[in-house]
């Protein structure tokens, strides 16, 4: 009896008197009610982000990228620091979802969708970057090894930079495909349920033809573990490659062995962290306060404080490395005493206080089980994975061989700006996801309710059924 139901010390994962049908009303209503006062005010926030970005992004275009602080030494600063950060907070999604998966994870009903859709969403935000960076973004094709204009005019295969267009396409796909299978039975179920003739159509369209039966569920079954088991080796690589952007070249502070590893850790604990913030957001803008609750939040913390320990034993080695090594160059990367000491004091600091000693917090039990500190502290964690890459790009940068070539770079409004803009378009993109997709998938948490939802935990606690 007790073998396949939980322990009634562990704390449900669905809260109050739920019926099957009432998890399909709760999963349906933002998609087929109104939005909304919460969903709104996000929305028009992000709404006005993005169309600022946009106008940043055209008047780049327009004018050249002599408009952003750059200069002969720092070539690509505040640019190439937002394309890691978003292609890090993109990878971790999957990888999550997928890692849950595998491993069987009840708990990874409540996060995946939206851990899957935000991975969708960064990695777009991220692309913008070395196509706008491209100065002529209508030559973006150039990158790809197509037959072109000039003939035999081949793309680079020894760069790092080249690896980064497959492997960053290739996550994309199989990230699409994975989060496209998850989202076809709930498609069925809002293709049923829809009213209006042209609602029915396009969720018939996105459905795929998916009816339910045991030969479709099956097939579900076996293509999500395929999926998952592809999606996480992939997970690893491509954000390998991400590092080798900067540790395949001689600059001091970025020929290191250690950044592989280091960026896939660094890609996990920003990439919890954020879903962290955007499940703090979702609870509100789609009422589905049953279904993420406290346990789910706090198991996402003690992912948090393991992969920031991981995170601060790169940065401890780093700054050993530095000093070991006894190079005067070496004094002057991201984690060295120079760095500490040097005009860019203020960011090595932020990077220390936002990704060490701030999820320190976290082993703090209310803390960790508090919805409020969960949502600051994972902000502050995703500003303190942004300082992470500007001070690996600027610092590094900065203070080159020659003193003749030393530079402090200093962003301007457009930079500023393009980046505020992804932020935004960032959050219409998923805002409009939440009103249009199912962001819980509602069999899984179906399969679900009678071991883990609060009222049966009840009934058993009752009735003596342990």
């Amino acid at each position: 009896m007790s073998s396949h139901y939980e322990s009634s010390y562990r704390q449900p994962l669905i809260l109050g008197n739920k019926s099957y049908h009432d998890i399909t009303e709760d999963i349906a209503r933002p998609i087929e009610g109104k939005a909304n006062k919460n969903w709104y005010i996000a929305f028009y926030i992000s709404l006005v982000a993005m169309l600022w970005g946009f106008g940043c992004i055209f008047y780049t275009v327009g004018t050249g990228i002599g408009v952003w602080g750059l200069s002969k030494n720092i070539g690509w600063a505040w640019d190439i620091t937002n394309f890691v950060w978003w292609v890090g907070i993109g990878h971790a999604g999957t990888l999550i979802s997928a890692v849950l998966l595998l491993f069987r994870q009840k708990w990874r009903m409540a996060i995946n969708r939206s851990a899957e859709a935000m991975t969708i969403f960064a990695v777009f935000q991220a692309g913008l970057f070395p196509i706008i960076h491209m100065g002529r973004p209508w030559n973006g094709y150039w990158v790809l090894p197509i037959p072109n204009q000039f003939g035999s005019l081949w793309v680079n295969f020894n760069s790092p930079l080249l690896w980064d267009v497959f492997a960053i396409s290739t996550y994309l796909s199989v990230s699409l495909v994975f989060w496209w299978t998850g989202l076809l039975p709930d498609f069925a179920t809002i293709r049923d349920r829809a009213v209006k003739p042209f609602q029915k159509k396009i969720y018939s369209l996105l459905a795929f033809g998916w009816s339910g039966r045991a030969k479709d569920w099956q097939r579900f079954e076996e293509v999500s573990l395929v999926l998952a088991g592809l999606a996480t080796p992939l997970v690893l690589s491509v954000h390998t490659i991400v590092s080798f952007d900067f540790a395949t070249s001689i600059n001091p502070g970025w020929h290191s062995t250690i950044f592989p590893p280091y960026f896939v850790a660094g890609a996990i604990f920003s990439g919890f962290a954020m879903v962290q913030t955007l499940l703090g957001v979702m609870r509100k803008v789609t009422n589905l306060e049953a279904y993420i609750t406290r346990l789910h939040v706090e198991y996402m913390n003690i992912v948090i404080i393991l992969t920031g320990g991981i995170v601060a034993v790169a940065y401890a080695t780093e700054f050993f490395i530095a000093w070991y090594t006894g190079s005067p160059y070496e004094n002057y990367t991201y984690l060295s005493f120079g760095a500490e000491a040097g005009a860019y004091g203020w960011a090595f600091w932020s990077l220390l206080i936002c990704n060490i000693f701030t999820p320190q917090l976290l082993w703090i039990k209310k803390i960790r089980r508090s919805f409020v500190w969960s949502f600051i502290i994972s902000i502050v964690i995703n500003i303190g994975m942004w300082f992470e890459r500007f001070d690996i790009i600027a610092i590094v940068l900065s203070k080159g061989q020659l003193p003749s070539t030393w530079w402090r770079f200093e962003p301007t409004f457009v930079d500023v700006g393009i980046f505020i803009g992804t932020i935004g378009f960032f959050g219409v993109l998923f805002l409009l996801y939440a009103r249009t997709f199912p962001v819980i998938p509602t069999a899984e948490v179906k399969t679900i309710l009678k071991s883990s939802g609060e009222n049966f935990k009840k009934l058993r606690d009752e009735n003596n059924e342990h």
